[in-house]
């Protein structure tokens, strides 16, 4: 695989990758991470298991949950696939100011605000259809809402970093940055998560 440039923004360089495309080279790219990342979510568990308590006293956390940290991770994903796509196209480079990358993080922060008011009031009416939600409503919905935008940060930080980490190691960013965001994603959302519970339940 190898790496072209030209110049950019603030004297950044704007990127473009060809990648060799060969069992060997994706075999050789990817079982690092996959493995790294078993270890995660492995860590991931410990942490969910450590908050049983909590799960079991107030079921709608127990369906806000997984909701949650595949919410978040599939908006880091989207986010994941598009700079991928200009990290490809030559149009993205690291600076501050860079259009293509302030405009999809902030996208993704939008999508956030919208996306996860709606998954608390869901998680909280599933919940109390299903026996009770342990919670009251205006609750659900703050824990969602501010985890999900916490989530949302951290997603883009998370992204960020992982493409340029991709570019700096020359690796292609189609191969690692979504396992790398979503696993990352999976631990950091049942963190954050239960954060947000301690503060506002």
């Amino acid at each position: 695989m190898g790496l072209r440039g030209a110049g950019g923004p603030s004297g950044f360089e704007v990127v473009a990758v060809t990648t060799e495309w060969t069992i060997r080279a994706i075999t050789r790219a990817m079982l690092p991470v996959l493995l790294a990342l078993t270890l995660v979510e492995i860590g991931s568990g410990l942490v969910l298991g450590s908050f049983e308590a909590e799960l079991l006293a107030s079921p709608a956390l127990l369906v806000l949950v997984p909701v949650t940290i595949g919410t978040a991770g599939n908006l880091g994903s989207v986010l994941a696939a598009r700079l991928s796509t200009a990290f490809h196209l030559g149009t993205l480079s690291f600076a501050a100011g860079d259009d293509v990358l302030a405009g999809n993080a902030i996208a993704t922060l939008a999508l956030s605000i919208t996306v996860f008011p709606v998954v608390g009031v869901g998680a909280w009416g599933l919940a109390t259809l299903t026996g009770g939600a342990g919670l009251p409503l205006e609750t659900v919905f703050a824990i969602a809402l501010v985890s999900g935008v916490a989530l949302a940060v951290l997603a883009v930080a998370v992204t960020v970093v992982a493409t340029y980490a991709a570019y700096r190691f020359e690796l292609d960013p189609d191969d690692v940055v979504v396992p790398v965001v979503t696993n990352v994603c999976d631990v950091l959302g049942v963190v954050v998560l239960f954060v947000a519970v301690r503060v506002l339940a």
